[in-house]
């Protein structure tokens, strides 16, 4: 039925083309001469009308005229339509002069008839969307029971806010009625769009809001963040009405969102600073026909690893993961989603030096991101032998592998939580930074990339206060001074290539990343957004820092040389590997009492589990490492 519809209304078009087309042929004759047209005229048009015609819509035909949805004429598709008329009536033009020298014929018949063509053909296809657009504005400005529709307040009156009011009027089944706009640009104040008009400033709000009896408020400022978000937040809050965010316009792709997808604010908004856009062409030179081994496949960052790198197309993605629904999620979305089928699924644990090893020899990778590793801190320092498992052992044996089978580059994803650690995560990652360094004086390219709490990423804290806000509360907070740094998964993934294609051996990399957030400043942010007062409707409990923890994280260790980067956004640290590729530190583990032997220990105690011992052994190594008194249990 819907092909028939289709194929009616197309042929209706095409009609209605026909039936135009030979009017403005007739009447171009009728104004070339003044209204007077003779016999010969006539003869003229009867012998030519068809041929004209026919010329004009093959020419409309593959100018795609006939595909376009006009329902949303633009400009796009009047360009469209005067090169269709230009071009139809250059052949028209070009065939008479070969043909008669335009002997019979009058030159201005046919420019008249361009001008006529162009007209009538953009008209009928601009009154069909004035038609529509009349429809949809009648059918959602009335709906069958206004009553029903929520009355909504747009909060920017640009781009997004105009965009908001097409999508409304474009679907009549939308449940909202917009009623106004607020901005702060004065001289939008008093000015309609689409009919709506700007009834004031954003700090008027409060006042718009019970004048217009609003039921619910749109931020559609997609650039607002941090100090800006934070402010409108704070007026959208004390209105006590509920509120949600448009994406931003980079999500609304070619208009294919639609405000369906409008969202409850996220923190995202609130990070305090634009998301850095880490770009760099040397990216695809690096990735492209080279085989890529990255471990963690399945973990928040690793998995975000894989999309990016596909985008390069490698000869080869190994996605190493010794979690097996990790595992499979990745796989199913490379194979469904990205629809990159040049990838190879290895389940199992890095430390396993055998099945390294035979990854390796059978795979051949020239590039290894190494994303594996237990990160959760209090799990980790109640299970210190895991963490010597999985992230010192592991590491070793991949670096050593790495070596062994001549891997172009490698890079380590490490953590703020390594600088001056005050827990086994993050001196258990202060060692694989030492592995990475010692070990960067060879053919194959070490490097670090150091960064902070990921924002969406699994244990990330923002799921957790979501949860806790949807069910009533109360949201715990460690403490109220403890502060971390934030980054979006894109941005660690983007930061990673970034590094990737920057290091020359032995760096560790840090994103610049502004100022550490509050989190019990990041708490009450998240009850707001969620339409509730903080420590009224929902409670905000401190529980005391957990086993490890620390109050303020840090990028750079004190005695760490920063050195900038081509990038204003990315910094590295390396001055303190020496010429040879090692630090001070490290040349001393380069004997009996080696680096090599210090792991070794490490992993006997992790085998007798004995948290102790590793948290001794562990500082021995790591001399910035401050010891936990919690006790660790089996």
């Amino acid at each position: 039925m819907k092909k028939i519809l289709i194929s009616k209304n197309l042929f209706v078009l095409i009609m209605a083309d026909i039936v135009l087309l030979a009017l403005a042929y007739f009447f171009s004759y009728v104004v070339r001469f003044e209204a007077h047209v003779g016999a010969r005229e006539l003869l003229v048009i009867k012998q030519t009308i068809v041929p004209v015609v026919l010329c004009k819509l093959v020419v409309f035909y593959s100018f795609n005229l006939y595909r376009g949805m006009w329902r949303y004429t633009s400009i796009v598709d009047l360009i469209n339509v005067i090169r269709a008329v230009a071009v139809s009536s250059a052949i028209i033009i070009t065939v008479i002069l070969m043909l008669s020298r335009f002997q019979g014929f009058s030159r201005s018949v046919f420019l008249v008839d361009a001008v006529f063509s162009l007209i009538l053909i953009a008209g009928i296809r601009f009154v069909i969307r004035l038609l529509l657009s009349i429809n949809s504005f009648s059918l959602n400005k009335t709906g069958i029971n206004s009553n029903e529709h929520k009355k909504m307040i747009i909060i920017g009156a640009g781009d997004a806010g105009e965009k908001v009011i097409r999508e409304i009027y474009d679907n009549p089944k939308m449940k909202y009625r917009v009623v106004g706009f607020v901005d702060d640009d004065k001289n939008k104040v008093g000015k309609q769009i689409h009919g709506i008009k700007v009834l004031g400033g954003i700090e008027e709000l409060k006042e718009i809001v019970k004048n217009e009896d609003v039921d619910e408020m749109l931020i559609a400022v997609p650039s607002a963040v941090g100090k800006e978000m934070r402010r409108i937040v704070e007026i959208c809050d004390l209105t006590r009405i509920p509120y949600k965010t448009l994406p931003g316009m980079g999500e609304i792709i070619d208009g294919k969102i639609s405000i369906k997808t409008i969202r409850d604010i996220s923190y995202k908004d609130l990070l305090g600073r634009h998301p850095v856009q880490l770009e760099n062409d040397k990216i695809s030179d690096f990735l492209k026909n080279k085989c890529v081994l990255i471990t963690g496949a399945g973990g928040s960052i690793g998995s975000e690893l894989c999309r990016q790198i596909c985008k390069y197309e490698p000869s080869l993605v190994v996605l190493f993961d010794a979690g097996e629904s990790n595992l499979y999620s990745i796989q199913m979305e490379l194979k469904h989603v990205v629809t990159y089928l040049k990838y190879r699924t290895v389940l199992g644990r890095i430390q396993d030096k055998g099945l390294v090893d035979e990854v390796f020899r059978k795979y051949k990778p020239d590039v290894v991101f190494h994303a594996a590793a237990y990160k959760h801190v209090p799990l980790v320092e109640r299970n210190p032998w895991e963490a010597v498992y999985s992230n010192i052992v592991g590491t070793n044996t991949l670096v050593k592998a790495a070596i062994a089978h001549k891997v172009g580059r490698f890079v380590l994803v490490s953590t703020d939580k390594a600088v001056r650690p005050t827990n086994i995560m993050g001196a258990s990652k202060r060692v694989t930074e030492k592995i990475v360094q010692f070990y960067s004086s060879g053919l194959t390219k070490f490097m670090a990339v150091r960064f902070g709490n990921v924002i969406g990423s699994s244990g990330s804290v923002i799921p957790l206060y979501q949860h806790q806000i949807e069910k009533g509360g109360p949201v715990t907070v460690t403490h109220p001074e403890i502060t971390r740094f934030f980054m979006t998964i894109e941005e660690a993934s983007q930061l990673i290539l970034q590094a990737f294609t920057m290091g020359e051996g032995g760096e560790i990399f840090v994103l610049e990343m502004g100022t550490p957030v509050k989190i019990v400043d990041m708490a009450r942010d998240m009850i707001r957004l969620s339409g509730k007062k903080p420590d009224t409707d929902i409670e905000i409990k401190f529980i005391g820092l957990r086993p490890g923890e620390k109050l303020y994280e840090e990028l750079i260790t004190e005695g760490e040389g920063i050195v900038k980067t081509e990038h204003e956004k990315i910094l590295v640290l390396k001055n303190s590997v020496s010429a040879q590729g090692r630090t001070s530190e490290e040349v001393k583990f380069n004997s009996l009492n080696g680096l090599e032997e210090k792991i070794m220990e490490l992993k006997a105690l992790a085998d007798a589990h004995n948290a102790k011992g590793i948290k001794k052994k562990m500082k021995e190594i790591v001399p910035e490492y401050t010891i936990s008194d919690d006790e660790a249990v089996v």
